[in-house]
Order: C-alpha cells, then structure tokens, then sequence
C-alpha cells in the first residue's frame, strides 16, 4: 500500500510538466481575466449578459462563483473538485449558447474546448488521475 501512495502522490516527469503547465495555464489564464472582468461589472459583460437574457446584476455573482472555482483548480490539493466545478459552470455556457442559438464552433463548443484544455493539464499532472483514466496504446497485431 505504501507504493501506491508514493506513486499517486510522486511529481509528474518533466517531460511531462512543462506541457501541463502550459496547457493549464491558457484556460487559467482566460478564466481569470472573465471572473474579473465580471466582479468588475464591464459594460461589455453586462451588455452581453442582457444579450444572452440574463440580468446584469448576475454579473458579479457570476464572478465571484468563477472564481471561486478557479482557486480549487489551481490548489493540488482541490484541483479535481476545481475541475469538477468548472465543468458545470462551463457546461451552463454551452447551454446558454445553445439556447440563444449560437454559431457551434465558435461559440457553443469554446466551453468545451476550455474544459477540455482544463483537464488536459491536470491529466498530465495528476497521477492520481491518469490511474483513474488510463489512456492505453494499442498495438498492431503481428502477421506471422
């Protein structure tokens, strides 16, 4: 039981850390600049969340839920419950697209693209994760 633990909990390689660095940092980075950017009340939020058929005033609730969110994300600790919770909050913004009738690929699916970047990051990061959801090679069969 004690190699597992020390698996589980063991850094990732580097090979492996600088891309999920990277790849946490692009959806970290623009989730942070939409939960200030709605805790600040922008004129271009809040004219867009009319837009969307939503009160204005959610703007800044919106944004303190996000970012929330994005402080168990970015703690080891709580990343997956972060990642658990920002999936739903960008599972709503799908569906809010949807409902307004949205272009698909710019507009519904760039949730999904960040919930997938998201997790793609913690995947390389977290072993804990990738033992959960092993991703496994398959190989040719040999002609013999």
């Amino acid at each position: 039981m004690t190699t597992d633990r020390a698996t589980s909990s063991a850094p990732p390689s580097r090979t492996r850390l600088w891309p999920a660095r990277v790849i946490t940092a692009i959806p970290v980075l623009f989730l942070l600049v939409d939960s200030v950017m709605k805790l600040l009340a922008l004129p271009v939020v809040t004219t867009s969340m009319t837009q969307l058929g939503y009160p204005a005033g959610l703007a800044r609730g919106l944004g303190v839920v996000l970012l929330a969110c994005l402080a168990l994300y970015v703690i080891p600790g709580t990343s997956v419950l972060g990642a658990i919770l920002l999936t739903g909050y960008l599972g709503g913004a799908v569906a809010t697209h949807v409902r307004f009738g949205s272009p698909l690929i710019s507009a519904v699916l760039f949730p999904v693209y960040v919930a997938l970047l998201l997790w793609g990051g913690l995947y390389l990061r977290d072993a804990r994760l990738r033992a959960l959801v092993p991703c496994r090679t398959f190989e040719r069969p040999t002609q013999g």
